[in-house]
């Protein structure tokens, strides 16, 4: 799905300044005024949150349930407002609402119209604090947009070698999940070959619920087992991903390395002169 960069030159409307002036304030964060405007968006998504948080407290909204939905409301209508103004300013208006973020903004308002029909579908609304990824254009955190980067490009890498791994663990867990079953059987908790299977998982993972435990030595031997096992299985993703990273990251490097006529090309990217031979690159 396309994302919308909002701070192209090209998605800003050609003719009319009014619109002009509106899509800097909306989607620019260059001036005093933009920035204030992405800040005091990203605190009213902030405090709408809380606000949806808190009405799904018993005892908070018996208290203050009329002040909590006037505030909802009052935020839904703001945002509504938003979204059409962003609409309005866009030169591509189906580009921004097949956007990542305009799907994003879009969502955010309409739960509440939803709860009207569907009521409980408001507490939906906390999808709204995926809208604060809006931060890292205002504070225009680019290194962490390249280290993010980084990041993707080594899970892509890693794609395959992650699937293999969890299609063995899936295998695994089927198979101690079995075998439980038949030492343990239904009298100790395990009724079913899928309820084993779950005990497997959370052993194997290390969480440990506690909420069906082996009753027999050979079963509590096998549980032993499997919690060993589960230590050593935990870091094998966490290598593989690092792996990628390692990779990724000599990549980076590679391409973004100065070249000199001295044939050294271990020169930085930001470098003025080679380190080896001390000409200027």
């Amino acid at each position: 799905m396309p994302a919308l960069n909002s701070d192209n030159p090209k998605n800003r409307p050609k003719t009319e300044s009014w619109k002009t002036q509106l899509y800097d304030l909306i989607f620019g964060s260059d001036t005093p005024t933009a920035k204030n405007f992405d800040i005091l968006l990203i605190v009213s998504i902030l405090i709408s949150v809380i606000v949806v948080m808190l009405d799904s407290v018993a005892s908070i909204k018996a208290d203050h349930g009329q002040l909590l939905y006037n505030l909802e409301w009052f935020f839904t209508i703001i945002f509504t407002v938003e979204y059409l103004l962003r609409l309005i300013c866009v030169e591509s208006k189906a580009k921004y609402a097949g956007s990542i973020f305009g799907i994003v903004d879009l969502l955010a308002i309409i739960p509440s119209y939803l709860s009207l029909f569907l009521p409980g579908s408001q507490f939906l609304l906390v999808i709204r604090i995926l809208r604060v990824l809006r931060i890292f254009r205002v504070l225009k955190l680019v290194k962490y947009v390249s280290e993010a980067e980084l990041l993707l490009r080594a899970l892509r890498a890693s794609k395959q070698k992650i699937t293999v791994f969890l299609f063995s663990v899936l295998t695994l867990v089927v198979i101690l999940g079995s075998l439980m079953y038949l030492i343990e059987g239904e009298e100790n908790g395990f009724t079913s070959i899928p309820r084993s299977v779950y005990w497997a998982i959370v052993t194997l993972t290390t969480v440990g619920f506690g909420d069906i435990v082996p009753q027999t030595a050979l079963g509590r031997t096998l549980a032993s087992f499997v919690m060993i096992l589960g230590y050593s299985i935990i870091a094998v993703p966490t290598g593989i991903v690092t792996t990628e990273i390692q990779s990724a990251t000599r990549q980076m490097r590679t391409r973004r390395s100065r070249h000199c006529s001295c044939g050294n090309s271990e020169n930085d990217g930001d470098a003025l002169f080679c380190k080896i031979c001390g000409k200027e690159l």
